[in-house]
């Protein structure tokens, strides 16, 4: 009974998200729950996919996961970096109700990607986001601004996560190895 209520708890939680339910990866052998990918301050969850803490031996599924999760993480940090460099609006409170703030972020996401599809060399000049060149990262310029948000830092909380977090985020780690290698992860992870 308390799986069948702990199913039911998870598949109200995703439809207020708007998540679809979990699926399969090829060679996994349970259902992967869609995630988003968050940095060591983040507790472990089931939609929230965060780095194997400690010093990871190289070529290990988990230092390949938190490689992998890393590359992630930076192109949403590049987006909304870029994003409050020009949008100003994103450096200070809003005091709007949270309707209008949605519509505000909406807008910003859209023209955010307008520009980068119609005017890259204009709205991301070369240099202005993240790249990688042989292994080595070369922070975008986006980065030089300072104290771009009016977001508080999150206090870094200990929390234990449950064992079905645990065994997701190994399943995932096993599968960045297996089925869902890239070639030339080995030499950066």
């Amino acid at each position: 009974m308390g799986g069948f209520l702990r199913q039911a708890n998870y598949i109200s939680s995703l439809q207020k998200t708007g998540l679809p339910t979990p699926e399969g990866l090829e060679g996994c052998s349970m259902q992967i729950p869609y995630f988003f990918a968050g940095d060591s301050a983040f507790a472990l969850s089931e939609n929230l996919m965060k780095p194997y803490t400690g010093d990871i031996p190289k070529g290990t599924p988990q230092r390949i996961f938190n490689y992998r999760l890393s590359r992630g993480r930076r192109i949403v940090e590049n987006a909304f970096g870029i994003s409050s460099a020009v949008f100003r609006v994103f450096r200070k409170p809003k005091l709007l109700e949270p309707e209008k703030a949605e519509w505000v972020i909406m807008t910003v996401i859209l023209l955010h990607n307008y520009l980068r599809k119609h005017s890259p060399n204009i709205y991301t000049p070369f240099g202005t986001l993240d790249y990688e060149v042989n292994g080595n990262l070369t922070e975008g310029s986006w980065r030089n601004e300072g104290d771009m948000t009016c977001m508080v830092p999150i206090r870094n909380i200990p929390r234990r996560p449950t064992n079905y977090c645990t065994k997701v985020r190994d399943e995932i780690a096993n599968y960045f190895i297996n089925n869902g290698a890239l070639e030339w992860q080995d030499q950066y992870a």
